[in-house]
């Protein structure tokens, strides 16, 4: 099947049920960027640290990458960054629209899928603000491929993304307390899943998900050419397994 067209169909759905990752940032939030105060968040709750940004963001080229939804392109902007928006679904992009019109924002949005980015120049981007997304592409490699060709010299990635822990358990025991260990890792929604729970996560448009190793997500940075000088783990809480350990990584990396 076709995961990207399916996870774009069901990102416009969460933006009609405003999950929390569509609900774009407010007004206030808005005028305490302008004032050099804001939170990005690549992972649930934690903020990405101010360190990994620049001293000053005026002229500074970001790409959010699959960073649809209203929430960090708009800080970034108010900041005084040139920001672009990059999200498989058009109903996300609208979001960062409808900031950008209410704040009188300058953001440029651009659908597409996270592993192809040939819709921009080598070269292009200082910084990449990647969010806990890549989990929705069967294989996480071609991103941070063009993440690295799309960054110019010196520049850095930051992005969040799931420990693959989180993907050996039956969800629903764990919800309930109990954890059994049902997958082999590397996971898919698509391979791992029972024909008739892949089938019902379809008809619901439920995104399809997909738990990458450790490997793939650090060591594809690393073999992408990236040197990795930051990171962090994250919990959401609520969340069964966060009950337990921090199941959410953030790393920074720079492009030599």
């Amino acid at each position: 099947m076709n995961v990207t067209e399916h996870n774009r169909k069901a990102w416009d759905k969460a933006v009609q049920e405003k999950s929390v990752w569509t609900v774009p940032v407010g007004p206030d939030e808005i005028t305490a960027a302008r004032r050099g105060e804001w939170c990005i968040l690549l992972t649930p709750e934690k903020c990405a640290p101010r360190t990994w940004f620049p001293a000053d963001l005026q002229g500074v080229d970001i790409l959010c990458l699959a960073s649809g939804g209203g929430q960090q392109g708009p800080l970034l902007a108010a900041a005084g960054a040139t920001v672009t928006v990059f999200d498989n679904s058009p109903g996300q992009l609208a979001q960062d629209r409808l900031v950008a019109r209410r704040e009188g924002l300058t953001i440029t949005p651009v659908e597409g899928d996270m592993a192809d980015l040939s819709v921009f120049d080598d070269a292009q981007f200082d910084l990449i603000v990647h969010p806990c997304s890549n989990l929705f592409v069967p294989d996480v490699r071609p991103v941070w491929r063009e993440a690295h060709r799309v960054l110019r010299p010196g520049g850095r990635i930051m992005a969040g993304f799931m420990n693959p822990v989180f993907y050996l358990f039956d969800a629903k025991l764990a919800d309930r307390g109990q954890y059994e260990v049902r997958y082999e890792l590397p996971y898919s929604d698509v391979d791992s899943l029972p024909p008739k729970e892949r089938d019902d996560y379809i008809k619901e448009l439920s995104a399809l998900e997909f738990g990458h190793t450790l490997t793939d997500q650090i060591g594809g940075q690393l073999d992408a050419g990236f040197r990795l000088v930051g990171f962090y783990e994250d919990r959401w809480t609520g969340q069964a397994l966060s009950e337990w350990m921090e199941p959410y990584i953030a790393t920074l990396a720079e492009k030599g």
